[in-house]
């Protein structure tokens, strides 16, 4: 599993969005990015995660950030997920795993006891030069945002 720290390059990657579209990090830099990885749409968890960022997007917005969350679920999971809550942010499909485990969110993690493969909620920030600028993994849902703009608005 990669292990990201502050300071390292970030990954570039390629997915496609909820609505099928390209999405590449590289087309990103220039202005601070959040990705934030989670395991599956319309779980309780999750909804926290994804509903805490549409909740504060207006503070991502005046900092210029672009934020994205990733997970394995389909388009039409995502589709509908974000036509449930509202959600503004773009999320990214990645079924494969790709994104996922070149930034350290997919490995072993404990679930009610045992040890099993799968996404780690966590939340990069990544700054204008393209660069790591902070890691949080594992990650509380309704944490996502106070953590990483604090991030954003350090810097």
């Amino acid at each position: 599993m990669t292990t990201l720290h502050a300071g390292d390059p970030a990954p570039l990657f390629q997915a496609r969005t909820a609505d099928g579209d390209a999405w590449s990090l590289a087309d990103h830099l220039g202005k601070p990015v959040v990705l934030y990885f989670y395991p599956k749409d319309e779980t309780p968890g999750c909804t926290a995660q994804a509903c805490d960022v549409r909740d504060n997007w207006d503070a991502f917005a005046g900092l210029g950030a672009v934020i994205v969350g990733i997970s394995p679920d389909n388009r039409a999971s995502h589709q509908a997920f974000r036509a449930n809550h509202g959600l503004p942010q773009t999320l990214l499909v990645d079924p494969e795993h790709a994104v996922l485990s070149s930034y350290g969110a997919w490995g072993l993690k404990e679930k009610d006891g045992r040890q099993v493969e799968g996404v780690i909620r966590s939340s990069v920030v990544i700054g204008p030069d393209g660069n790591v600028m902070a890691v949080f993994s594992p990650i509380q849902p309704r944490e996502q945002s106070r953590l990483t703009l604090e991030v954003l608005r350090s810097s």
